[in-house]
């Protein structure tokens, strides 16, 4: 009953006018940047950080869910009709919707996608409401010791589990914990890693290095890739509603996308493309029209993945809000911002900033209601965005990357490091590091090693506090078997002879 009441009060709160155009602002401007290929809302956010410095952080906030669920929903058409993901997210879309816009069912496909994604948003931001109060009572439990075992196993499952390499993955890690500690050390007052820099001695702002990473460095990466040639865009054909027969094969593939999406989005390894994989695969399964797959096209395809899509948007909310870690390249943004506005996610957050908190997640479920009416009647609307010249958007966004950066401090030297981290995002991204971790690192590096020392001064110096904390020890324990256990299962698998025909044998 607590959540619920709370609950009201962020209604109250997001139910103003200016908090409701905020809302219609984030998702109008994340479903445009959904529908257009290689942007996404980590891009999107970043590029709109230094409103930080001018906005109401409830506003600002509201404003980047708003971006951030438009996004999941946006992707989807550019899948569907395009067969080009406008979001990670969203490529299992693209393997069934692509096929249903071409057999003439278009509209089908869009409709499934758009009130999956209602279903599953409202659902998941259910969760959030009532998780997260849980999920703080936990946290607030923990010690120093705990809290850093807890952040080495998200540096791990972040920045080790989930890319291609676990060692790209960790040198991006240890890059944003370099930056993450350039600057004065709070304890010492020795100045680290700034190499005579008079401009450095306040550290690196975040702010520069997530718009570095993920607007300048991915739109040179987006625009380095571009070809020659034209896209096809698949016409709509007949009713953008389902029949009676598509509602019932849709509507199981949403709860299940749902029940899947929600707790992988919410775990330290959390993320949209596993539970979208994981839902299209259980529909494959489950499905009575098998064949449909990969030919004709089948909605449960779309419904099951772009349900579980959206669950995990709403599901990383609650490990940043509440214990203050960044599951996805998004949350890392978000938690950005939080720093700019002086803001430390957490288990006190609820306490400390209630009308935040509770403002956001209401946003989420009036967002929701919103991006069903702009989705569905307005799909023409985001087809022609896809008619946008490539050179204007891509020169569009380095103009307001810089405008927005120089605006921060008025400093050229940060000018400077804007196109020095955007060029090292380039060299990532075209050498497949991934960008996430660093800001990761960058955010979370200076926090562990804050609880690292606070643990050792309390045990004296004694290292074995993070074994006998029975918490603190499973937590690391799972952050090691996260590193080790891949390459142990590699390794017995090469071992175990593989059975081999026995001559004679019938």
């Amino acid at each position: 009953m607590e959540a619920l009441s709370s609950l009201a009060g962020g209604f109250a709160v997001a139910l103003t006018p200016q908090n409701l155009l905020w809302c219609l602002l984030g998702t109008t401007l994340g479903t445009a940047i959904g529908v257009l290929p290689g942007l996404g809302p980590a891009l999107t956010i970043a590029l709109l950080l230094p409103i930080t410095f001018k906005v109401d952080p409830t506003a600002a906030f509201i404003l980047f869910a708003g971006i951030y669920y438009g996004a999941m929903y946006g992707g989807s058409t550019t899948s569907i009709l395009l067969n080009t993901p406008g979001e990670s997210a969203t490529i299992v879309t693209a393997l069934e919707g692509n096929k249903m816009a071409r057999s003439g069912r278009g509209g089908a496909a869009l409709s499934t996608a758009a009130i999956g994604s209602f279903v599953a948003g409202t659902i998941g931001t259910l969760g959030i409401t009532f998780l997260a109060p849980v999920v703080v009572d936990f946290a607030l439990k923990f010690g120093p010791a705990e809290y850093f075992a807890l952040m080495v196993l998200a540096f791990v499952t972040v920045s080790a589990v989930l890319g291609s390499s676990a060692v790209r993955g960790l040198t991006s890690l240890f890059f944003g914990i370099f930056l993450g500690l350039i600057g004065i050390d709070l304890q010492t007052g020795q100045a680290r890693f700034t190499f005579g820099q008079l401009e450095l001695l306040d550290g690196v702002n975040v702010i520069i290095v997530a718009v570095g990473l993920f607007a300048v460095g991915e739109t040179f990466y987006v625009a380095a890739r571009r070809y020659a040639g034209k896209d096809e865009i698949i016409p709509l054909k007949g009713s953008l509603y389902m029949t009676r027969e598509e509602w019932s094969r849709s509507w199981k593939p949403w709860l299940r996308g749902t029940a899947i999406g929600f707790p992988i989005g919410a775990m330290p390894a959390g993320g949209a493309e596993v539970p979208t994989f994981l839902s299209y695969w259980m529909e494959k399964k489950l499905s009575k029209r098998p064949e449909e797959f990969g030919t004709t096209g089948a909605i449960e395809g779309v419904a099951g993945p772009e349900a579980a899509n959206n669950a995990s948007a709403a599901g990383v909310l609650v490990p940043m809000l509440t214990l203050g870690l960044p599951t996805s390249a998004t949350a890392a943004i978000m938690l950005s911002a939080f720093q700019s506005y002086g803001i430390n996610p957490g288990p006190m957050l609820l306490q400390s900033q209630p009308q935040l908190v509770w403002g956001l997640i209401a946003s989420l479920f009036i967002g929701n209601v919103m991006l069903l009416v702009l989705n569905l009647p307005l799909v023409g609307l985001w087809v022609r965005i896809l008619k946008i010249p490539p050179p204007l958007l891509y020169a569009g966004i380095l103009v307001f990357a810089t405008i927005g950066t120089y605006g921060i401090s008025n400093s050229p030297v940060d000018l400077v490091l804007l196109y020095v981290i955007g060029a090292i995002g380039f060299l990532m991204r075209r050498f497949d590091f991934p960008t996430a971790p660093v800001v990761i690192g960058m955010i979370l590096g200076p926090l562990a090693e804050q609880e690292l020392r606070r643990a050792m001064t309390i045990s004296n110096g004694d290292a074995s506090v993070f074994i006998t904390q029975p918490l603190a020890a499973a937590l690391l324990f799972l952050a090691g078997a996260a590193v080790v256990g891949p390459k142990l299962y590699q390794f017995t698998r090469r071992q175990t002879p593989r059975p081999e025909n026995v001559p004679g044998d019938a």
